[in-house]
């Protein structure tokens, strides 16, 4: 099994066991590059049956934009929660596989273990493409927040474990919920995610990965007005 699920075949209840199959070749420690030199951003972005797929590649000490590319797909899977993964690594490994720069590690649009059966989009992609991967949402999916005690995160607890932490990007800005993808540990996931903000909300790679997708969205949309 790959991981992904013809539309011919789909099911909720295959799609279930194919994420619980892969939760558990989730590696939650530390497999990473001594030092790190290029990260990336993963998004998608959807118009009429078409998913964009989005990667932006920064330098991991400096943040300097390097590399971003795109990919079209029809969408072949229909929008079921806690199942986006199945829409969306499609096109995020399209996109990837365009680039010339390999990432050392990939921030990722969407849960990773802070989800029902532990296989987020970030664990998702982390684990078909064997790399590192952290997964950062906006929204909280499951769990319970601690209280923050003084400091820029809180642990999520689910079903008796730390599924992840809402951090806080920036004082009086909602927290991000941050997420163990694949072969790295939550520690030094919240550390990737702290050093890769700035001015916003998002880190840069992802947001420049958002933004990227949004502006492909559009061209396609225009394109079919004209």
């Amino acid at each position: 099994m790959t991981g992904s699920l013809s539309l011919i075949n789909f099911s909720t209840e295959k799609a279930y066991k194919t994420q619980i199959m892969l939760s558990k070749k989730v590696i939650r420690e530390d497999k990473l590059p001594n030092e790190l030199r290029y990260i990336a951003g993963v998004d998608v972005a959807y118009t009429n049956e078409l998913s964009i797929g989005a990667v932006a590649v920064f330098e991991y000490k400096s943040l300097r934009l390097v590399e971003c590319q795109t990919s079209v797909l029809r969408t072949v899977f229909p929008y079921i929660p806690t199942l986006l993964s199945f829409r969306e690594v499609p096109p995020s490994i399209s996109c990837i596989k365009r680039l010339k720069t390999s990432p050392d590690v990939i921030l990722v649009n969407g849960h990773g273990l802070a989800h029902p059966r532990r296989c987020g989009f970030a664990c998702h992609l982390g684990v078909v493409l064997k790399k590192p991967a952290i997964g950062i949402a906006k929204n909280k999916l499951v769990g319970e927040i601690e209280d923050f005690k003084g400091r820029d995160f809180a642990y999520i607890w689910h079903s008796g474990e730390i599924v992840g932490v809402a951090l806080m990007p920036a004082p009086r800005v909602k927290p991000i919920y941050v997420s163990i993808g694949n072969m790295v540990s939550l520690e030094t996931a919240i550390n990737i995610v702290r050093r890769c903000l700035q001015n916003s909300r998002l880190p840069e790679p992802l947001k420049a990965a958002h933004n990227v997708a949004s502006q492909a969205k559009k061209l396609l949309e225009n394109a079919k007005t004209d």
